[in-house]
């Protein structure tokens, strides 16, 4: 049983790291998505403010702006500055070699391009004479870096060409065939997850850009980002749930609407799994009417706020947009309401909570909580100078916790620097990394050396107190 389990986890990890790349590769670069989107929405010929002059920015800003940030941005996590140099140069090998925006393409020679050099780098080290090393630092980057281009004109690009029309092709049948509701069976709990960014940014955004290149607006950037699912559950909770979770809900169906942080409500699903019927229900109802409507968008909108999806909505889809999410919404809520409604107890406990209950109820002190959190005590390093959140991308739910904590540290009088980032890019000098409990399996593999905590909720979690306290006596 213990095997199975930790198979399971094991492989969740290796998904997740899979995905966390690939989106590693598009997030930030988001602003530039969404600039190329406002300009095609306001000035190609069906646009707000057709305009023949600006309207000349959208194809080069497709073709080649988007796929070589992506490139850059791959070689640049695989072996920094100089790995993003050469990830950079090898894309335009795709992008010439083949007539669609390369963003699969580049999320190829990208990462490789940084490995390659990486390896040259190292197989180097300590051989170069003194006096010839920016000699030969520049060659061989220019040398491997070209050499990749070629390969990638002649031989990736093609193939990836081929691969993406394929997926294009695919997609297209499945619209056709009035199928794409049923994407959200696999989306709703991949996302809660903790794979939101993955799905989409590494998936449906480069399918979704491809099309809305061809037609003005794709379907796709819709099916990942509905906010309507999550605010339907979270309004149910604010209604019918109990405790911590009732209070805590209007506050995130608000973070979660109109912020656009998706990652705030998962943990409301992870409490009562029987949830994410409530969601998949919710994205299956909203995708079916934005399909009704023929809705789409001009770009990926990120965060996923009701205010990035009208900001993304070309002209004469914002009745299908909006229906779409409010369909979404009604229906999780009424699914959610059901499940909340009939359940004895909304709330499930960690191990310390239980043994704190169960203190209260026998009305006298209990050696199981004082030896966990002695114990807990005992694990925090002697001096702590740096505190790291860490999510997936490293820009929703971490930024949002970071700031809660931060507010209590500097309270609490203590000299701690809080901050956040994507797991992929964990300081090394981070002394605690917090992290949701779904994620810490691979912020221990990344900073083994640190100590780790894990929370279930990054907007109410009882574990920034206790770690407050822990510090506190520390010091």
């Amino acid at each position: 049983m213990t095997s199975t389990a930790e198979n399971q986890s094991g492989f969740r990890v290796k998904i997740q790291r899979f995905g966390g790349y690939l989106s590693g590769m598009i997030m930030p670069n988001i602003g530039a998505f969404i600039a190329w989107g406002i300009i095609t929405a306001l000035f190609i010929p069906k646009g707000w403010l057709p305009n023949e002059a600006f309207a000349k920015l959208v194809s080069p800003m497709i073709t080649y702006l988007l796929p070589l940030l992506i490139g850059y941005t791959g070689g640049k996590m695989v072996y920094d500055v100089r790995g993003g140099v050469v990830g950079a140069t090898a894309t335009m090998g795709v992008i010439v070699g083949s007539d669609i925006p390369m963003f699969l393409g580049a999320m190829i020679v990208g990462p490789l391009g940084g490995y390659l050099i990486k390896k040259f780098d190292k197989l180097m080290e300590g051989k170069v004479k003194q006096g010839f090393e920016m000699l030969v630092n520049n060659f061989s980057a220019g040398i491997i870096g070209g050499l990749l281009t070629l390969v990638a004109f002649k031989g990736i690009g093609p193939v990836v060409s081929a691969i993406s029309k394929t997926l294009a092709a695919g997609v297209g049948k499945i619209i056709d065939w009035h199928l794409l509701p049923l994407a959200n069976i696999f989306i709703e709990p991949a996302k809660v997850l903790f794979l939101n960014n993955a799905i989409n940014h590494g998936i449906l955004s480069p399918l979704g850009i491809e099309q809305a290149a061809k037609t003005g607006k794709s379907i796709l950037f819709l099916l990942e980002t509905n906010p309507g699912p999550g605010l339907g559950i979270l309004l149910a909770y604010w209604l019918f749930g109990k405790g911590t979770a009732k209070q805590s809900a209007p506050g995130a169906a608000i973070i979660h609407f109109l912020g656009g942080i998706h990652e705030i409500y998962f943990p409301y699903i992870l409490m009562k799994p029987i949830l994410i019927l409530a969601a998949m229900a919710g994205g299956v109802s909203g995708v079916l009417t934005f399909t009704i409507f023929h809705a789409g968008l001009v770009a990926v909108p990120s965060p996923g706020s009701i205010f990035a999806l009208l900001a993304m909505t070309p002209k004469g889809n914002y009745l299908g947009v909006l229906s779409g999410v409010f369909v979404a919404a009604a229906v999780s809520f009424f699914v959610a309401s059901i499940f909340l409604k009939s359940a004895k107890n909304n709330e499930e406990e960690d191990i310390t909570k239980a043994a704190e209950k169960m203190q209260q109820l026998k009305g006298k002190k209990s050696d199981v909580v004082t030896v966990l959190k002695k114990e807990e005590e005992e694990a925090i390093p002697a001096k702590v100078k740096k505190i790291v959140f860490a999510c997936d991308a490293g820009m929703g739910s971490s930024a949002m916790g970071a700031s809660i904590l931060r507010n209590k540290v500097q309270k609490a009088g203590l000299d701690i620097e809080v901050t956040n980032t994507a797991i992929n890019q964990l300081p090394p000098d981070a002394d605690i990394v917090v992290t949701h409990q779904n994620l810490t399996d691979r912020a221990k593999e990344k900073l083994p050396n640190a100590f780790h905590i894990s929370v279930e909720n990054f907007l109410n979690s009882p574990k920034y107190d206790e770690l407050i306290e822990m510090l506190k006596n520390k010091g």
